[in-house]
């Protein structure tokens, strides 16, 4: 694509403060992960040869961010887990800090800019984050995907949305279709992928929703509904995502 260089954070290091630059499509709730705010900041110093990011002259238009990991441990044993993007992270640093080995890496994130959307960003993201794997000696990317068309759809089963396809046999899912398109295979689901909890006012204060009744609240960017508990005075919302193996022959 034309005027659009993908580079490594290792490679590029003074682009580190600016990741964040781009207007993205993230949910505001969605910065609040417990673990987002622990491992982000130590991704980018301590892996951050497998973070990726897309400029278009000095403008940063797209960020990846993924991690190496030892799937294939004793008690993993090849098995992606249910708690998802939650899980792999902790797999990963637990790993780093004790020095085991990995065998595959995890997306975690690939973001392109609101006003670059459409463009096929996305899909050079990938195949960058693949070919980056691949240069370090890995064999397989798995990914943990958040399907970008189901807050449209927070009520339905993520077990029935993941599968669901096209005519042509391809994923119904926009995000999907291109892991797909790009050699990916549909593995499980994550229905506990990643959980936010949060007080009610906070809540309130990142959705502009009144969080005053008990039961599950719609909002915008979820994928599924929130559970209000407002005698209690909290809200959780639990994410799920698809797992996507890519294997890099």
């Amino acid at each position: 694509m034309t005027g659009i260089t993908i580079t490594t954070l290792a490679e590029r290091p003074e682009l580190a403060d600016r990741l964040w630059d781009m207007k993205d499509p993230w949910p505001q709730f969605a910065a609040h992960d417990c673990l987002a705010w622990l491992l982000y900041p130590r991704m980018t110093t301590e892996l951050p040869q497998y973070v990726l990011v897309a400029t278009d002259g000095e403008a940063v238009v797209g960020r990846a961010f993924s991690v190496p990991f030892a799937l294939h441990a004793p008690g993993r044993d090849g098995a992606l887990p249910a708690r998802g993007w939650d899980q792999v992270l902790m797999w990963a640093f637990s790993d780093l800090r004790r020095g085991v080995r990995p065998d595959t890496v995890s997306a975690i994130e690939i973001t392109i800019a609101t006003d670059r959307q459409g463009e096929g960003l996305s899909g050079l993201m990938l195949a960058a984050l693949r070919d980056n794997a691949r240069a370090h000696g890995f064999a397989e990317v798995v990914a943990p995907v958040r399907p970008s068309g189901k807050p449209a759809e927070p009520d339905t089963s993520i077990h029935e949305y993941a599968y669901r396809t096209r005519p042509d046999g391809l994923p119904h899912d926009p995000w999907l279709r291109v892991h797909v398109r790009a050699g990916g295979v549909i593995d499980s689901v994550a229905p506990l992928s990643m959980t936010i909890t949060a007080s009610l006012a906070e809540w309130r204060t990142w959705t502009g929703l009144p969080f005053d009744a008990p039961g599950p609240v719609r909002v915008p960017g979820a994928l599924t509904p929130v559970h209000c508990d407002p005698e209690q005075g909290y809200a959780v919302y639990v994410e799920p995502n698809v797992w996507v193996r890519h294997r890099l022959g």
